[in-house]
């Protein structure tokens, strides 16, 4: 059965040094306030949802620069077959 395409590309590989920059940023004053009421972490969340936010644009735009390339390859393997598929053993 013939597999397409459609993998996109690690952006954080997991030998890449998670140091720490310190930066500011302008939230809104109640919600800040509330975060610092429940004594949440508002570094260490601001910090995993844009590690997310990141990962996902990233793969959004490894899709849209490789549209074209994964539509033909996809086209072929649909009317040629994957290569070597004849010696597969799964």
């Amino acid at each position: 059965m013939p597999s397409t395409l459609n993998a996109t590309p690690t952006p954080f590989p997991p030998n890449v040094s998670s140091a720490k920059r310190a930066t500011n940023l302008t939230l809104s004053a109640h919600v800040l306030d509330e975060a610092k009421r429940l004594k949440l972490n508002v570094s260490q969340i601001c910090d995993a949802h844009l590690k997310e936010y990141v990962k996902k644009e990233l793969s959004r735009r490894w899709r849209e620069e490789h549209a074209d390339f994964v539509t033909a390859y996809n086209l072929t393997v649909a009317q040629e077959g994957l290569p070597l598929d004849e010696w597969r053993t799964f």
